[in-house]
C-alpha cells in the first residue's frame, strides 16, 4: 500500500487521527545533504565557530572578518555550503560572509529544526557582527530572515532565493504530496502550532511575510524559477507585489529549486544588489 493510499483510507475515517498521522513526517528534516565535490574548497576554507539555539549546537561559518558581512541562511534540508558558488563571488569583490547550519541541517546536530531555530540563530549572529550588509536566504530560509528585520535585525537589504512567503504554503505542498484533504490539513496546522509552538500561537501566520512585510524602504531581490516543483513561483509574485516599489523580481527558466543557487543569472543579480555594486542589474538578467 503506498502512503498516499494510506492517509486516503485513514482520513476517511478520521481527518484528525490523519493528521497525527502526518505530523511526524511533516517535522521530518530527512538525510543530511552532503557537501558537494565541487564545494568542499570553499566549505574546508570557512572559519568554523558554533552557538547554541534553543539548546542545539550550531555550526557556524565566516570567510573574511570585515564588517557588515553578507549573511547566508540555506533551507530545508540544506547547509551553507549550498552557497559556495555565491561565497566565492562575494568574497572577490570583497565582502565577508557569515552562515550557519541549522539544527538537524549540514554540519550540526539534531534531529528537527523549525523557524525559531532560524532566527535565533540569526539574531544571535548579528550581535556577534554588528549587522549585516545583506541577508540572503533560500527557500525555507526566507521566512525566518524577513521575520528578523521585522523584529530589528540590522540589514541593509534582503535577497530571498525561490523563497517561501508564508509557512502556510508549506503545508499545502505537504499535504498535496500525500492527497491530504482540505480538512486534514486545517486539522494538521492547528496540531503543529499546538504540539510545536504551545507557547507560541499563531506562528504560522507570525511568520508570513505576505502579513508581516519587510520595513518600509527596504529593498528586496527575488529570484524564482517558474519551473520550481517544491516552492511555487507564486510565493515570490505575491511578495513583489507586497513589496510595491521596493522589490525587485527576477524569474528564471529551466534551473528548478536548488540549481538557481548556483546559476550564473543568480550570482550576477545578487552581486548587482549588493551594498557597493557599481554597476546596474545586468542586462541578461530578466526582471519583472
Amino acid at each position: 500500500m503506498s502512503i498516499r493510499t494510506a492517509f486516503a483510507t485513514l482520513q476517511a475515517i478520521s481527518p484528525r487521527l490523519a493528521a497525527h498521522a502526518a505530523l511526524p513526517l511533516f517535522r521530518r528534516v530527512g538525510p543530511r545533504l552532503p557537501v558537494h565535490p565541487r564545494d568542499k574548497a570553499t566549505h574546508d576554507g570557512a572559519r568554523r565557530g558554533g552557538i547554541t539555539v534553543r539548546g542545539h549546537r550550531v555550526t557556524t561559518y565566516a570567510w573574511g572578518d570585515g564588517e557588515r558581512p553578507i549573511l547566508l541562511v540555506h533551507g530545508w534540508r540544506g547547509r551553507a555550503s549550498q552557497f559556495a558558488p555565491l561565497i566565492r563571488e562575494l568574497r572577490s569583490e570583497g565582502h565577508s560572509v557569515v552562515a550557519f547550519d541549522a539544527p538537524a541541517n549540514g554540519d550540526s546536530p539534531g534531529r528537527r529544526t523549525h523557524v525559531l531555530d532560524y532566527s535565533d540563530a540569526i539574531r544571535q549572529l548579528e550581535r556577534r557582527h554588528g549587522g549585516f550588509g545583506a541577508i540572503v536566504a533560500h527557500s525555507f530560509g526566507l521566512p525566518s530572515a524577513v521575520a528578523s528585520v521585522v523584529d530589528g535585525v540590522d540589514t541593509d537589504r534582503v535577497v530571498g532565493i525561490a523563497g517561501v512567503a508564508e509557512p502556510a504554503h508549506l503545508l499545502q505542498q505537504f499535504g498535496r504530496m500525500l492527497g491530504l484533504s482540505d480538512e486534514t490539513k486545517s486539522h494538521l496546522r492547528r496540531l503543529f502550532e499546538q504540539r510545536v509552538f504551545p507557547r507560541h500561537p499563531g506562528i504560522v501566520d507570525r511568520y508570513s511575510a505576505l502579513l508581516n512585510p519587510l520595513p518600509p524602504e527596504m529593498p528586496l531581490l527575488l529570484i524564482h524559477d517558474r519551473g520550481d516543483t517544491i516552492v511555487e513561483p507564486s510565493q515570490s509574485q505575491q511578495l513583489h507585489a507586497v513589496h510595491a516599489g521596493r522589490s525587485t523580481l527576477v524569474l528564471t527558466e529551466g534551473l528548478g529549486h536548488r540549481r538557481i543557487l548556483s546559476a550564473d543569472v543568480t550570482l550576477d543579480a545578487v552581486m548587482a544588489f549588493v551594498p557597493g555594486a557599481d554597476s546596474p542589474m545586468p542586462e541578461h538578467v530578466r526582471l519583472l
